[in-house]
This record gives structure tokens, sequence and C-alpha cells, in this order.
């Protein structure tokens, strides 16, 4: 079995400091659900989707118009026999410009195809990203989640 990070990307017409924004504006692409801040450095936010998924990010890097790092504090994973696998892990979007446009690199580094949430979550992020953050970042309007 591939045991890589999982990562995805996408590339958009919109300038690094929009796609940036875009990115820190947690509720607007992943969840409604989101407590805490999530655009300064230091700054934890905590994500919660009823009783199946529950975690809380610590920003760890913030590099305006290049790079956003949240590492994973603490999590519930309801769905698997590990509830806490994403525990240390990174989620990192890299951001920068290619021929005109704005590419941005998502990589959640520590969730393998060795963990038990792999197809869940690669498939998640996957929606996630290529989907609601594109979304948010062409139209200002994503997808997230709504509490439940």
């Amino acid at each position: 079995m591939d045991s890589r990070d999982f990562s995805v990307s996408i590339t958009v017409d919109q300038p690094p400091d929009a796609v940036f924004a875009a990115v820190n504006n947690v509720r607007g692409w992943w969840s409604e659900d989101v407590s805490g801040e999530t655009g300064t450095l230091g700054s934890t936010f905590s994500y919660r989707y009823g009783e199946v998924h529950y975690s809380k990010q610590t920003i760890a890097d913030l590099a305006p118009g290049r790079r956003v790092v949240w590492r994973v504090d603490e999590a519930r994973l309801n769905f698997t026999r590990d509830p806490d696998e994403w525990v240390g892990t990174e989620i990192c979007f890299e951001i920068e410009p290619a021929h005109g446009a704005t590419e941005l690199r998502f990589t959640h580094r520590g969730l393998t195809d060795s963990l038990k949430c792999y197809e869940a979550c690669s498939g998640a992020w996957t929606f996630y990203v290529t989907e609601s953050l594109r979304d948010h970042i062409t139209t200002g309007v994503g997808q997230p989640s709504h509490p439940v």
C-alpha cells in the first residue's frame, strides 16, 4: 500500500492574496460550525460535524499570500477504531502564482492510506478543496457543511 500524505490542488484566476483570504475564511468553505479565530497565527479553532467528527487546530504557520498551516491538536473521529488518528497531523495550504493564475496545493500531512479514515477523509477533503473552496475563491460562495 502507498502511504503518501493526501494532497490535491486547484488553479484559479484570482490573485494569491484573494486565495489566502478565502482559505482563512474557514466558515465560508469547510463548515459553518467552526468556533474560534481562523486567521491569526497561533490562534486555535475547532471544527465539529455532529457527533461524527471533532477536531481542534492551531494555526502553526501563516504567510500572507503564500501559506497556511494548521496543526491538529485534538481530534475525535467517531467512525474509526482509533478516533484520535488526526492528532499531530498538519493541514497545509501552499499558494503560488502560476502563469497568470494561482495554484493552491492542499496537503494533509499524516493523512495516509494506512489510516482507517483515509477513504472518507480524503473524499471529504477532495470535495471541500476542489469544489467548496474553489467556489468560495471564485464566486465568494462556498458549500460549507451546516451544523448537525
